[in-house]
C-alpha cells in the first residue's frame, strides 16, 4: 500500500467516534491558543495605555519672568491630558507614593514646587535646571516602568524644548537690541570720527598757537624782568623824592610860618627892592654893554695916555736926570708929580688891556650874564607886581609843595607795590613761561595722539558697522522659526521602510512558528510516528516514514489556514504578501512535522522531551523578541543551526514587506531540515523493523 493510502487511513480513524473527533479538532485548534489567543491578548497594548492608572501631583507653585507670570507645572498637565497617554489622576504627593507603593496607580509624575522658578531662571543670573520626578515600582508591572521612561523622556523633552524656545527667544531679542546698539555706536563712531578729524585740526592750531604764546611768554617774561627792575630803580628813586619832598615841604613849612607874617608886613618895601633890583639890573645891562662897547677903545686910549705920559716924562726928566726915571723926581718937581701920574697911567693902561682882555675872553659869559641879568630883572618887576599878594601866593605855594609831598609819598608808595606786583609778575611770567612750554610740548603730544584717535576712530567706526552687519536683527517671524530650529535642532527623521501597524503584527513572525511547532507536537501525540500497518507489513523505510508525515502534514496545513484565517479577520493580522505567507507556512509546517516525527520515531518516548527542549531553544535563539546578538553567545551560536531562526526571519518580510532573499534561504533551509529529519526518520524505521528486548521492554513508556 502507497504511503498516501497509508496516510488517509491514519486520519479516517479519527472519524470513527466522537472523542477522536473531538481530538482532531483539538489538534486542529490547538496552534490558535498559542497564535491567534496569545497575540489577541496584547496585539496593541500601547493604543491601549490611557487605561493605566498614573498619580498625577502638580506641586508647581508657579514663578515670573520678564513681567509674566509662568505656570510650566499646568502647562504640562494640560499636555498630558490632551495626550491621554495613561489615565492621569491628579493627587497629592502622599497618596501618589501610597498609590504607588500598593499597586493602585503603576508610576507617579510630579512637578516640584520649584519647577516654573527654575525653568524662568534660564533669563536671570543663575540658571538652574529644573526636574520631573518619576516614581516606578516594577514589582507592579517591569513593562510599565520601561514605557514610562519612553513616555517621559519624551514629555522632559517637550518641556525642555519649551523652555529652550523662551531662552532662545530672549537670546535672539537679545541680538536685536545689541545689533540696534552697534548700529547706533558706529553711527556714533562716524560723529566720533568726524569730530575727532576736527579735533585733531584744532589741536593742531592750538599747538601752533601755544608755539607763538611760548614765544611771547619768553618776551613777556624778559620785558617784565626789565620791568621789574625798573620798577625797583623807581621804588628806589620815588623814595628818596619823597623823603627830599618830604623834607621840603617840612622846611616850607618852617620857613612860612616865619617869612609868611614878614611877607606880610613888608610887601610894599618888597615890592620897592625888586624894582629897585629890576633897575640895577637893567643900568648893569646897559653898563656891560657899554663896557663891552668901550672896552676896546678904552684899553686903546689908556695904553696911549700911558704911552704920551711916558714919553713926556723920558723927555723932560730923563735929560734933568742921569737918564734914570727914578732919580728924576729929584731934579724936577715936575717929575715928581709926573711919575705918580705914569705909574696909574701904566695901572690904568694894564687895567684897561685886562678889562679888554677880559670883555675879550669873557664875551660868552657876559652874554650869559646879560640874560641872568634880564631873567633877574624881569623875575624881579614880576616880584614887584606880585609883592602886594605874596602872602597870599606863599600859602598857596606851600599847599603846592604839601600836596607835592602827599602825591610823592603816594608815588612812592605805588611804586613799592608796583615794583612788587611785577617781582609777582616776573615770577609768574617766569611760571608762565615754562607752563606755556609743556602746554606746547603737550599740545604736540596731543596733536600726534589725536591722528592716531582720528584713525583709531576710523578703524573703530568700519569694525562696528561690520560688527553691526553680522549681528541678526531678526523679526517675530524669523525669531520664531529660528527658536523652533535651535529648541529642537535634531529632530528623529524616521522612517520606516516597511513598518509593523501594531505590537502584534510585529511579533506575528515569532509566535506563528511557535504555534506550528506545537501544532506538531501534539498531532504526534495522538498519531503514531510510524506507521504500524506499513511497519508490520514490512514496507520500505521511506513508505513507513511517508505514512507517519502525510498525515501530519494534512493536519498542519489546516492548522494553518485556520490560524491564519482567524489572525485575519478575527484579530486583523495585515500580510504584505499573504498567499506567499500562507505557502511559507505550509512548508513550515512539513518541516516541523518531519523534524518532530524524526523526534519521536528515533527515541520514542524521550523524543516528546526534546521536541519541548528543541522548541525551547529555538525559542530563545530565533531572535524574534529582541535582536540575537542581545542574546548571550551560547544563543547566538546555535541561532543559524535552528529551523525556526529562518522562519521568524522570512515571516517578517512577507507580513510586513521588504526583500525576499531571506524568504528564499528560509525555504531551502527548511526544505533541508525536511528532507534530512525524513531521511532519519526513515532511518529509524528500518531499524524499528527489528523488534529487540528493548522494544519489547521500553525503558520509558509515555
Amino acid at each position: 500500500m502507497r504511503s498516501p493510502k497509508l496516510a488517509a487511513l491514519e486520519l479516517r480513524r479519527f472519524g470513527r467516534g466522537r472523542l477522536p473527533r473531538a481530538a482532531l479538532v483539538a489538534i486542529l485548534l490547538l496552534p490558535l491558543l498559542y497564535g491567534a489567543l496569545y497575540l489577541w491578548s496584547f496585539w496593541d497594548p500601547y493604543g491601549r495605555l490611557d487605561r493605566l492608572p498614573v498619580a498625577l501631583v502638580n506641586e508647581d507653585a508657579g514663578a515670573t519672568a520678564d513681567g509674566e507670570k509662568v505656570h510650566a507645572g499646568d502647562d504640562i498637565v494640560a499636555g498630558l491630558r490632551e495626550s491621554e497617554v495613561f489615565d492621569w489622576r491628579e493627587v497629592s504627593a502622599e497618596e501618589a507614593r501610597a498609590g504607588v507603593e500598593d499597586g493602585r496607580y503603576y508610576l507617579s509624575l510630579t512637578m516640584p514646587e520649584d519647577f516654573s522658578r527654575r525653568i524662568a531662571s534660564s533669563e536671570g543670573d543663575t540658571p538652574e535646571t529644573s526636574a520631573l520626578k518619576v516614581r516606578t515600582n516594577d514589582a507592579n508591572n517591569y513593562i510599565v516602568g520601561q514605557i514610562s521612561r519612553s513616555v517621559f523622556s519624551e514629555v522632559r523633552m517637550a518641556a525642555s524644548t519649551k523652555a529652550s524656545r523662551s531662552f532662545l527667544d530672549n537670546i535672539f531679542i537679545s541680538f536685536s537690541d545689541i545689533h540696534g546698539a552697534t548700529a547706533e555706536a558706529a553711527d556714533g563712531a562716524d560723529t566720533l570720527k568726524g569730530g575727532l578729524g576736527k579735533a585733531e585740526k584744532g589741536s593742531q592750531d592750538l599747538a601752533d598757537g601755544l608755539k607763538d604764546a611760548k614765544e611771547g611768554s619768553g618776551d613777556l617774561s624778559s620785558g617784565l624782568h626789565k620791568l621789574s627792575t625798573g620798577a625797583g630803580d623807581l621804588e628806589e628813586g620815588s623814595a628818596k623824592v619823597a623823603e627830599g619832598t618830604r623834607a621840603l615841604a617840612e622846611k616850607v613849612d618852617r620857613i612860612a610860618g616865619t617869612v609868611g607874617p614878614f611877607l606880610e608886613k613888608n610887601e610894599q618895601g618888597i615890592g620897592d627892592t625888586a624894582r629897585s633890583v629890576a633897575d640895577a639890573a637893567a643900568t648893569i645891562r646897559k653898563n656891560l654893554g657899554t663896557l663891552e662897547e668901550r672896552a676896546p677903545g678904552a684899553a686903546t686910549g689908556a695904553r696911549e695916555a700911558h704911552d704920551t705920559l711916558a714919553e713926556s716924562y723920558r723927555t723932560r726928566c730923563a735929560a734933568a736926570g742921569t737918564g734914570d726915571m727914578g732919580d728924576a723926581s729929584a731934579v724936577d718937581p715936575v717929575c715928581a708929580d709926573l711919575k705918580p701920574a705914569l705909574d696909574a697911567a701904566a695901572e690904568v693902561a694894564d687895567l684897561a688891556d685886562g678889562l679888554d682882555t677880559l670883555v675879550s675872553d669873557r664875551a660868552e659869559e657876559l652874554k650869559g650874564l646879560d640874560g641872568h641879568l634880564a631873567d633877574l630883572e624881569k623875575q624881579a618887576r614880576a616880584l614887584a607886581e606880585h609883592a602886594p599878594r605874596l602872602s597870599e601866593d606863599l600859602d598857596e605855594a606851600v599847599a603846592k609843595i604839601d600836596a607835592l609831598d602827599k602825591g610823592a609819598a603816594q608815588v612812592a608808595a605805588g611804586a613799592r607795590k608796583l615794583n612788587t606786583g611785577l617781582g609777582t609778575a616776573e615770577s609768574g611770567a617766569v611760571d608762565l613761561d615754562s607752563g606755556v612750554g609743556d602746554l606746547k610740548t603737550g599740545a604736540e603730544d596731543l596733536n600726534g595722539g589725536m591722528f592716531k584717535l582720528v584713525d583709531g576712530s576710523g578703524e573703530l567706526a568700519v569694525g562696528l558697522h561690520d560688527g553691526a552687519a553680522r549681528i541678526p536683527d531678526y523679526d517675530q517671524g524669523e525669531r520664531d522659526d529660528r527658536t523652533q530650529v535651535m529648541a529642537d535642532p535634531v529632530r528623529l527623521a524616521s522612517e520606516s521602510l516597511h513598518k509593523a501597524p501594531n505590537y502584534g503584527t510585529g511579533f506575528a513572525p515569532y509566535f506563528i512558528p511557535l504555534s506550528l511547532w506545537v501544532g506538531a507536537m501534539v498531532a504526534y501525540m495522538v498519531i503514531a510516528p510510524l506507521n504500524r500497518r506499513a511497519l508490520a507489513a514490512g514496507g520500505s523505510a521511506w513508505r513507513i516514514a511517508l505514512a507517519g508525515w502525510l498525515p501530519v502534514l494534512g493536519i498542519g496545513a489546516a492548522q494553518v489556514t485556520a490560524l491564519m484565517a482567524v489572525l485575519h479577520w478575527l484579530v486583523g493580522l495585515e500580510m504584505a504578501r499573504a498567499a506567499g505567507t500562507v505557502g511559507f507556512l505550509f512548508l513550515v509546517t512539513g518541516c516541523f512535522a518531519a523534524i518532530v516525527q524524526w523526534l519521536n520515531a528515533r527515541f520514542g518516548a524521550a523524543g516528546r522531551i526534546l521536541v519541548l527542549a528543541v522548541l525551547m531553544l529555538q525559542l530563545t535563539s530565533a531572535g524574534g523578541t529582541y535582536p540575537v546578538q542581545t542574546s548571550p553567545g551560547f544563543f547566538q551560536a546555535i541561532h543559524p543551526f535552528l529551523p525556526m531562526s529562518y522562519v521568524v526571519e522570512a515571516l517578517r518580510r512577507l507580513i510586513t514587506g521588504g526583500g525576499l532573499g531571506p524568504v528564499w534561504q528560509a525555504c531551502a533551509v527548511l526544505a533541508a531540515f525536511t528532507l534530512g529529519a525524513l531521511a532519519l526518520t526513515a532511518l529509524s524505521a528500518r531499524r524499528k523493523q527489528v523488534w529487540t528486548l528493548d522494544r519489547l521492554h521500553p525503558e520509558l513508556s509515555l
